[in-house]
C-alpha cells in the first residue's frame, strides 16, 4: 500500500469516526472535522512532538482547537496516537461524564492543552503559550542545548477571528 493510500484511509478513518461521533450523540457539529481532517492528519502524523504516555511533558509541542465544537477531530486524533481516549470513550461523545464533553476540556481529558468554549479563547490561550515558550527557551536554552523548543500549532475558525479578543492575542504575538 502506498504512503498516499494510507494517507487517504487514515484522513477518511478520521472522517468517518468523526460523524459518526456526532451522529450517535444527535448533537455537535461534523462539518469542521471532516474539513479539517486531511491537515490535522499530516500536522499529526508529521509534525507534532508529543508523548501520549507521558502527556505533561515539559517539551511536548501543543495544539489547541480555538473552534472547539470541532472537538470530535481532535479526540479522534489524540485516540489514534494512544492517549487515554478509548473507542468507547468516542462512542459517548457529548454524553454526561464522558471524556469526551461538546467542548475541549484541559483538566477532563487527557492530552487537551487548554479548554476552549467562548470564541476567540483558544487562539488567544495559542499565543499565550507561545509567548511563555519563548519566555522558557530565552531563560534555559544554552547553545548547543535547545532545552525548550516546542511549537505552538493552533486551528480557529472565523467565529474566532471575529472576536475582539483574539485580534488583541494576534496584535500581541505579531
Amino acid at each position: 500500500m502506498s504512503t498516499a493510500s494510507i494517507d487517504q484511509q487514515s484522513i477518511n478513518t478520521i472522517r468517518v469516526v468523526a460523524a459518526d461521533m456526532v451522529q450517535a450523540a444527535n448533537s455537535g457539529h461534523p462539518g469542521a472535522p471532516m474539513g479539517c481532517a486531511p491537515m490535522a492528519h499530516v500536522l499529526f502524523t508529521r509534525f507534532i512532538n508529543a508523548n501520549p504516555k507521558n502527556s505533561k511533558w515539559i517539551n511536548r509541542d501543543r495544539f489547541v482547537l480555538s473552534n472547539g465544537h470541532g472537538c470530535a477531530l481532535q479526540y479522534v486524533l489524540l485516540h489514534l496516537m494512544g492517549y487515554k481516549l478509548t473507542l468507547d470513550d468516542l462512542k459517548n461523545f457529548r454524553q454526561m461524564g464522558a471524556k469526551t464533553p461538546g467542548h475541549p476540556e484541559n483538566t477532563h481529558t487527557d492530552g487537551i492543552e487548554v479548554t476552549t468554549g467562548p470564541l476567540g479563547q483558544g487562539i488567544s490561550n495559542a499565543v499565550g503559550m507561545a509567548i511563555a515558550e519563548r519566555h522558557l527557551a530565552a531563560t534555559f536554552n544554552k547553545p548547543e542545548f535547545p532545552i525548550i523548543d516546542n511549537v505552538v500549532y493552533a486551528i480557529a475558525g472565523d467565529g474566532c477571528l471575529q472576536e475582539g479578543v483574539a485580534s488583541e492575542a494576534s496584535s500581541l504575538a505579531g
